[in-house]
């Protein structure tokens, strides 16, 4: 090979060399780069950004794979600069990977600017951006949060309304599912975002037919444990689910003197279910005569055995009737076992009427319920009669527990239930409400062991009672509570969560020694936490603590703005 040919094919192999270089440089790729301070500040911001939300999320056990606006604006930006970074500095490693001849030729075969520095064409764009793409679709997907086509189907049939949301448990087979489903349909149809209620972490199949339709979710309420409750020998720690502050401490600490006094004593006084269904007739007669045959001794037998054939467990106790006109109103009381019974008995009623029809064939049927039961309502009948289980509780507090641990005196809690309990209600006309508080306890007890939170209204009913006793030295005080309507089984005492808080009261299910004995023991446990309730919050009132407490603990400065 001549000189000149040496000298021509020499800086042929050098331009190449060069031009590769070029080519595999990070300097030839700040072409598409962007300062590193500004880089690695977005980076890392995006990682922060990420991490704060996804400890959020965990702390408001609300799913990972929930994912709004932002943070998929997050997520892209923190795959694009991986991408970026592999371009940035897997250079040199590509650079140092030996090449065929054919190979570099391939590589040199970039389209340059006169000045050798390489361009990149759009293809190569075009080509990370799919990446990009790809890599996103994967990570939606990894995380469940996307809907697919056959999801989206669904949706859109019902936002149309041409599949009616309450149908998609059948029509799915998927209780899960048919609530995602309805969930996102839902915010589509209204606009709002549903976002901080979980979806996540719930049997949906177990409240099918039982205790909610159409759910979209389900809500979050803190249980707190108060106690031990020292009751009839036995302590008690008791489970109440509640958002407000103090009412957990304040029957802790009424637990606490209860227990240091040598505890409390309760009793059950009736045990049974109601239901009143409302007749009537042409005539004002024909509704007596109606009433004079159910009061009648002798037929009780046979429309006992009437009453019970559709239960093992619910056993007619009395019926007792009111007359309005030429209406009859029919009060049926029935034992129902460990359930709260109101499916029970309103069976028992329809085999009864059914019965009388042929006796009575002009008997008319209004209602199955006339609200003479009374069910969810403030009633003098339920003060009265009772419903449920009526239980009084009663405990001895030493003079000395009363100073040392409730911060009053005998004297001041007796002159404030007075005033307070019992004139104050009478003054405000209160029906069955001679009390401080029962509700928030009985709510509280309701609500973590799944019984039916409207029927508070009635198993509120309550009347504290205090007095100075042993020379007055002493505090005996009790809660008379005719109507506290629990069960044991069914409703929503099948759930896992409410499950658990009866199995911690060793009531859960139903008794299989003695019929009815889990239900019975949960009233008294009620009646019991009220009881300690009572005391507290009498005490707080009496010493003028309320107002401090309620401002150190049921109080938040957390901003709790309205999202769209």
């Amino acid at each position: 090979m001549g000189k000149a040919q040496f000298d021509q094919h020499s800086g042929d192999q050098m331009l190449k060399t060069e031009n590769k270089k070029m080519v595999d440089s990070p300097k030839a790729f700040d072409a598409i780069s962007i300062p590193m301070g500004i880089f690695f500040t977005v980076f890392f911001s995006v990682v922060y950004y990420l991490l704060i939300r996804w400890r959020e999320k965990i702390r408001n056990s609300t799913p990972l794979h929930v994912v709004n606006m932002s943070e998929m604006a997050a997520i892209i930006t923190f795959f694009a600069s991986c991408i970026y970074l592999l371009g940035f500095f897997g250079m040199n490693f590509v650079q140092a990977t030996p090449f065929t001849e054919t190979e570099e030729e391939d590589e040199v075969e970039e389209e340059t600017t006169p000045c050798g520095a390489s361009v990149i064409r759009e293809s190569d764009i075009v080509s990370v951006k799919e990446v990009m793409k790809k890599e996103v679709e994967t990570v939606i997907v990894a995380t469940d949060t996307v809907v697919t086509e056959e999801d989206e189907e669904v949706i859109q049939a019902v936002v149309s309304g041409r599949t009616p949301s309450y149908s998609l448990e059948s029509k799915l087979g998927d209780c899960k599912r048919a609530a995602f489903i309805r969930r996102v349909a839902l915010e589509r149809i209204t606009g709002k975002s549903l976002e901080g209620l979980p979806l996540e972490g719930l049997d949906y199949e177990s409240i099918l037919g039982q205790c909610c339709e159409m759910p979209v979710g389900y809500v979050q309420i803190p249980v707190g444990i108060a106690g031990p409750l020292l009751l009839d020998g036995m302590e008690f720690s008791v489970p109440m689910a509640t958002t407000e502050g103090c009412l957990v401490a304040s029957t802790n600490r009424g637990c606490k003197a209860i227990y240091v006094s040598g505890g409390a004593t309760s009793v059950l006084l009736k045990d049974g279910m109601t239901r009143a269904p409302v007749v009537r007739f042409a005539t004002a007669k024909r509704a007596a005569d109606l009433k004079f045959f159910l009061e009648e001794p002798l037929n009780f037998g046979t429309l006992a055995s009437v009453f019970n054939k559709s239960s093992r467990f619910g056993r007619l106790q009395t019926i007792r009737c009111a007359i309005a006109g030429k209406n009859l109103y029919i009060r049926f009381t029935c034992s129902t076992g460990d359930a709260m019974g109101m499916n029970m008995v309103s069976k028992g009623v329809q085999n009864v009427l059914e019965y009388l029809q042929a006796d009575f064939p002009d008997m008319d049927v209004i209602g199955i319920s006339g609200n003479y039961c009374s069910d969810k309502k403030p009633a003098a009948v339920n003060w009265i009669e009772g419903r449920g289980k009526s239980v009084v509780c009663e405990a001895v507090i030493p003079e000395e527990v009363v100073k040392k641990v409730l911060k009053t005196d005998v004297a001041s809690l007796v002159e404030l239930n007075m005033l307070k309990n019992l004139t104050g209600s009478a003054m405000a006309g209160a029906l069955g409400g001679f009390n401080a508080h029962a509700s928030n306890i009985v709510s509280a007890v309701y609500l973590a062991t799944g019984q039916d939170p409207a029927q508070n209204v009635e198993s509120s009913h309550c009347i504290t009672m205090m007095e100075a006793v042993n020379g007055g030295k002493d505090l005996h005080v009790s809660v008379t509570m005719p109507s506290i309507e629990v069960g044991t089984v069914g409703g929503g005492t099948q759930l896992a969560s409410q499950s658990a808080c009866l199995n911690l009261l060793g009531v859960k299910g139903a008794n299989r020694e003695c019929a009815g004995g889990n239900a019975r023991q949960l009233a008294k446990v009620v009646a019991g936490s009220v009881l300690a309730g009572e005391l507290s919050l009498m005490s707080a009132i009496a010493a003028g603590q309320l107002v401090k407490s309620h401002m150190k603990y049921n109080r938040s400065s957390k901003d709790v703005s309205a999202k769209p």
